[in-house]
C-alpha cells in the first residue's frame, strides 16, 4: 500500500513537471499562451470610418489642375478620426503638460523608473509656483508688459520622435545601428498667436492675436498658428499620454496617433459618397433654404454670411454621415503628405501616401506638407474634398489647424 501511495505521489509530481515545461498544449501547436487580450479602443472624441474604396481626382472642371489631380481609384483602411478640428483648449492641455513638466525639472521632481531604473518625473508633486526657481519661466526686466507676470513660450519646448521606417525598409547595411533610424526634434510648441496680424496686411486683428488662443470665449474653437512640425508633436504627446495609461491598465498600446495621410482625409471627408464633391454630398454650398454648410468666404467677401466672421465652434454646422465636422471650412488642415503635383502618376492604389522627412537646410520646395479643406478665409472652390493645396511645413497660418487619426487595429469593422 505504501509503495502503491509513494508510485501516485510520484505519478503527481512528475505530471506537475510535465505540465510545467509545456504539457498545456497537449503536444498541438496552440500558439503562446496568456497572451493579453485584445478588444480594440473607441477613442473619445473620434469616429470610424470604415475600409473602403475612392475615385480620387477633379471633383469639377478644372483645366489648370487636370495634371495635379489626375483620377485614380483607390483602397483605405479603416481608422478613426477626430469629429472636429484640435480645439483651443485640447492644444492648451498639451501646452499645460509641457509647462509642468519643465516646472517639475526645475524643481527635481524626479522619481526613479522601478522597471528601467531611469529618471522621470513625479507628477504627484504640487507645484508652488511662487519658488523663485521658476521665475525664469516669466518674462523679466525689460520683457514684461504693463507689470503683467506672463510665461515666456519661447521656453515651452518639447522633443518629439518618430521612426524612419522607409530608411529601416531600405536598408543594404547589416551594419547600421537602430538608433540611426530613430529621429528627434525639439520644437516650441506654444501656437504662433501673431499669425493674426501677419497673414492680412493693413486689417485690424490684433483682438485676435491677443485673445484667441487664451480666451475661454474660443476654447471650443479650432487651435491655428501651429505648424506641420507642432502637429506632429502634438500627435506624439497624445500616444504617450494614451499609452501610459494602458500600461498602468492591462499593456497593450495601440496604433500611435498620427496627422492624417492625404488620401485619408479626403475619403473621410467624402462621408460614404463616392465622387462627392463636398462633405455633405451635394453639389452646392447652400441648402434648400439658401443657407450656408459650411464657413468660408462667401461672395465677394461677405465674411459674416455664413455666421461666422473668422473661425467658428469646431462642431459648429451639421456633420457629415461619418459624423465629421468642419470637413469643409472653418480651418484647412495639415496631412502627413508631402506635396507634389504629379503625385496622383505614380502612388500606389493601397493607401497611397508620400512621406518626405524635409531638414531645416532643405530647399523651400522640399518643404511643403498637403493641407486640405479649405478655410474661413477661402473662396468654396478650396471647399471641395478634391481640392489639394499646400504650405510650408514651418510656417504658422491664421487659418490652419489640424485633426488626428488612428489606423484602426484589425479587421475593418465593415467586414462583418
Amino acid at each position: 500500500m505504501k509503495r502503491l501511495l509513494k508510485s501516485l505521489i510520484a505519478l503527481i509530481v512528475l505530471s506537475a513537471i510535465i505540465s510545467s515545461c509545456g504539457s498545456r498544449q497537449n503536444g498541438q501547436l496552440l500558439g503562446v499562451l496568456e497572451r493579453p487580450t485584445w478588444k480594440g479602443i473607441n477613442p473619445y472624441g473620434m469616429v470610424y470610418v470604415p475600409s473602403g474604396t475612392l475615385h480620387i481626382g477633379v471633383g469639377d472642371e478644372d483645366v489648370s489642375g487636370t495634371f495635379v489631380q489626375r483620377p485614380k481609384s483607390i483602397s483605405i483602411q479603416g481608422f478613426y478620426m477626430d469629429d472636429t478640428e484640435i480645439t483651443n483648449n485640447e492644444y492648451r492641455q498639451f501646452v499645460y503638460w509641457v509647462r509642468d513638466s519643465l516646472a517639475h525639472s526645475m524643481l527635481d521632481h524626479y522619481i526613479e523608473d522601478e522597471t528601467t531604473g531611469d529618471q522621470k518625473i513625479d507628477w504627484e508633486y504640487e507645484i508652488d509656483w511662487e519658488d523663485e526657481t521658476l521665475q525664469e519661466l516669466y518674462y523679466q526686466g525689460a520683457d514684461k508688459f504693463a507689470g503683467k507676470q506672463e510665461y515666456n513660450t519661447d521656453k515651452f519646448v518639447y522633443e518629439y520622435e518618430w521612426y524612419d521606417w522607409k530608411g529601416a525598409a531600405h536598408n543594404k547595411d547589416k551594419n547600421r545601428s537602430r538608433s540611426s533610424f530613430i529621429k528627434k526634434k525639439k520644437i516650441k510648441i506654444y501656437p504662433d498667436t501673431l499669425v493674426w496680424i501677419r497673414d492680412f496686411a493693413y486689417s485690424y486683428n490684433e483682438p485676435m492675436t491677443r485673445n484667441y488662443f487664451w480666451h475661454p470665449a474660443y476654447d471650443d474653437y479650432p487651435v491655428v498658428g501651429v505648424n506641420w512640425h507642432m502637429a506632429n508633436a502634438f500627435c506624439y504627446w497624445r500616444t504617450q499620454l494614451w499609452n501610459q495609461y494602458q500600461a498602468a491598465a492591462d499593456g497593450v498600446n495601440t496604433e500611435d496617433f498620427r496627422l492624417p495621410y492625404e488620401h485619408e482625409w479626403e475619403y473621410a471627408s467624402r462621408g460614404g459618397h463616392d465622387l462627392a464633391p463636398f462633405p455633405w454630398g451635394g453639389y452646392y454650398l447652400r441648402n434648400a433654404k439658401g443657407c450656408l454648410l459650411a464657413n468660408f468666404k462667401p461672395g465677394r467677401g461677405n465674411y459674416p454670411e455664413d455666421g461666422g466672421f473668422y473661425t467658428v465652434k469646431a462642431d459648429a454646422y451639421f456633420p457629415n454621415d461619418y459624423g465629421l465636422y468642419n470637413m469643409s471650412g472653418n480651418v484647412a488642415e495639415w496631412t502627413s503628405s508631402a506635396f507634389y503635383e504629379n503625385a496622383y502618376s505614380f502612388v500606389h492604389d493601397l493607401n497611397p501616401d508620400i512621406r518626405f522627412d524635409a531638414e531645416d537646410d532643405d530647399p523651400e520646395s522640399y518643404k511643403r506638407k498637403v493641407i486640405r479643406g479649405g478655410s474661413w478665409k477661402d473662396i468654396g472652390y478650396f471647399l471641395q474634398t478634391g481640392v489639394r493645396h499646400w504650405e510650408y511645413q514651418d510656417t504658422t497660418k491664421s487659418y490652419v489647424g489640424f485633426r488626428c487619426a488612428l489606423t484602426f487595429m484589425g479587421r475593418s469593422l465593415n467586414d462583418f
